[in-house]
């Protein structure tokens, strides 16, 4: 394995779906507490970190299954 492919980080699809959901409810969120709907704003972003969470943890789950293969 060259080295090279073994330090680069790539950023895969899930990477980048993971990171646009947490932008749409980050938007989302904003958007519903500025106009208004402060209840509802709250709980939106309260999906934000749960989303990166979620990410993080599948991530983890890769990069170690990868690595005792």
């Amino acid at each position: 394995v060259d080295l090279h492919q073994r330090t680069s980080v790539m950023i895969k699809m899930s990477d980048v779906c993971i990171l646009v959901a947490v932008m749409v409810a980050f938007a989302v969120s904003g958007f519903m507490w500025f106009t208004g709907q402060k209840e509802e704003g709250l709980f939106t972003a309260v999906w934000v970190p749960s989303i990166l969470c979620f990410g993080i943890y599948f991530k983890l789950v890769a990069l170690l299954g990868r690595r005792n293969v």
